[in-house]
């Protein structure tokens, strides 16, 4: 990329496609390591994942927390906030002010949800996360991750010039944030996914029907490291990623979960509601339809 800067920039954004897919599937790795799952010494996954935390700009030990919190409440409707992307059901929505359905809504569509989510997530947030409680270790390796992210822009910059850097780093963090946000979205937000009240809620059925079996080609499916398989890995997040595919190979049952082919994947983007009376996500355009049978539902409700 840096050579084709002397040549013509468009030459240096196609490269940054492929360069993006390495830097998703550095995330996918140092996934793993949060997991305990890429290699069997826990000190090993722990370094890798904080080296790899560098440059994907994610605080290891703070999104392994986060994350830990996704796989324990995934699909539960009364814990969630905490490691996902905010999903409220119809009746929440409906009950919200205008102008907090409209910040909902702003929220949700795909323009903010992959384009300027992925950068305030990665760039800003990651910086200085406040939405949970810090331990003395996580501050730790936060401060320990911006520093390193500092020493390797300041130089870059001193090597190729700031401007230069610039032109080669924002495509491939912007391009690999989009993706990361994107598959994450694709394996719990599609049609018939799974979410339940904390009674009735299971996690067993939350890895097996909450979370797609995402079909991707090979070269897409070495990119992401075979992340797409994430009912098998929130069924067992033990697994490293190179065994996920063996897994699904030796036990067919677990092709029974629901498959999301690539261009199906696209309708997923507008769905933004779960619809507790018919256990499916929405889009906002469907509440045309519904709006007053849903609103019967939760006038009847709150007089109960």
């Amino acid at each position: 990329m840096w050579v084709s800067l002397g040549h013509a920039y468009w030459i240096t954004l196609l490269l940054a496609v492929p360069a993006a897919g390495f830097l998703l599937r550095l995330f996918v790795i140092q996934h793993d390591c949060g997991h305990g799952s890429l290699f069997r010494s826990r000190f090993a996954n722990d370094l890798t994942g904080r080296i790899i935390g560098v440059f994907t700009l994610t605080p290891y030990d703070y999104w392994r927390r986060t994350h830990a919190a996704h796989h324990a409440t995934s699909g539960n409707l009364d814990r969630r906030g905490v490691g996902d992307i905010n999903t409220l059901t119809v009746r929440e929505y409906l009950a919200l002010s205008h102008w907090r359905q409209r910040a909902y809504r702003f929220y949700r569509h795909p323009l903010v949800l992959f384009g300027i989510g992925p950068i305030y997530l990665f760039i800003l947030k990651h910086r200085l996360p406040l939405d949970m409680p810090l331990r003395s270790g996580v501050w730790r390796n936060l401060l320990a991750t911006n520093a390193g992210i500092v020493a390797l822009t300041v130089g870059l910059a001193l090597l190729v010039g700031p401007i230069e850097m610039l032109k080669l780093q924002l495509p491939i963090v912007l391009l690999a944030a989009s993706a990361g946000i994107w598959l994450f979205h694709v394996q719990h937000q599609f049609e018939e996914s799974y979410w339940q009240r904390d009674g009735r809620w299971s996690f067993y059925q939350a890895a097996l029907q909450g979370s797609s079996y995402y079909c991707l080609p090979r070269v897409l499916q070495w990119l992401t490291a075979s992340i797409g398989l994430h009912h098998i890995h929130h069924l067992c997040s033990r697994i490293p990623n190179y065994r996920l595919q063996e897994c699904l190979d030796d036990n067919p049952e677990l092709r029974q979960a629901r498959r999301v082919t690539l261009v199906e994947s696209l309708r997923c983007a507008r769905l933004s509601l779960w619809n507790e009376d018919t256990g499916r996500m929405i889009r906002f355009r469907d509440l045309v339809f519904m709006v007053p049978t849903s609103r019967r539902s939760s006038g009847g409700s709150a007089k109960r």
